[in-house]
């Protein structure tokens, strides 16, 4: 997988609203920096599976699966030209419309505020203040992410 292309700043955001009361560390946010791209680029390829299945050479909300209503940009935490690149590190040749990537960023933000939420409760219950790598890592070999 390629760098990631999301900026810092953001992803802290995220994981600060989530865990209101906790600290997080630098590396923490990376990690779920890097976990929102390989999650983005997953759901991507799936999506691209289904434009080529259709015939399209252009990815449509609809193909991603998401039950979501398109979201506007303000309301939006991550920004949406990173996600527009994810989408497209493993969906081939395909383009990925204005809609679906609005779609997509809320997925993910949505995606990425449950594995901060769980990494909370992780580094709560091992009685620290602080969301750590670890604490990411481990909630996402616990669900399965």
């Amino acid at each position: 997988m390629t760098k990631v292309e999301l900026p810092y700043a953001p992803v802290d955001s995220l994981i600060r609203d989530s865990v209101t009361d906790l600290r997080v560390s630098r590396e923490a946010a990376e990690k779920l920096a890097l976990e929102i791209q390989r999650e983005g680029a997953n759901v991507s390829k799936k999506a691209s599976r289904r434009t080529k299945s259709d015939g399209r050479k252009t990815i449509r909300p609809h193909d991603y699966g998401f039950d979501v209503d398109v979201p506007s940009m303000d309301e939006l935490t991550l920004p949406v030209a990173p996600v527009d690149r994810i989408a497209r590190l493993d969906a081939g040749e395909f383009r990925v419309s204005r809609e679906a990537r609005l779609v997509l960023t809320l997925y993910l933000e949505r995606w990425a505020r449950d594995v901060a939420e769980g990494a909370g409760k992780l580094a709560r219950h091992a009685d620290r203040r602080t969301v750590l790598t670890e604490d990411v890592e481990a909630y996402l070999d616990v669900t399965g992410n």
